[in-house]
């Protein structure tokens, strides 16, 4: 079962840079579409990454500093 798509619209210029890199990339990507894909979900994984509470933040630096890394 495949996911539901939409379609969104890119300047032409960057949807020809996209498909340089794509031809470039010696089979990584087979689409524009593909390397759009990939690139997006590259950045909400790192949006995504776990942020620490300013109380876990300054446990941490306490526990560092203890190792004597601070």
């Amino acid at each position: 079962m495949s996911e539901e798509r939409v379609s969104i619209t890119i300047p032409r210029k960057l949807y020809d840079e996209i498909k340089r890199r794509v031809e470039e990339s010696q089979g990584e990507f087979k689409s524009v579409e593909e390397y759009v894909e990939f690139v997006l979900n590259e950045i909400v994984k790192e949006e995504a990454e776990e942020v620490y509470s300013p109380e876990e933040e300054e446990e941490i630096k306490k526990r560092l500093r203890a190792l004597g890394y601070l």
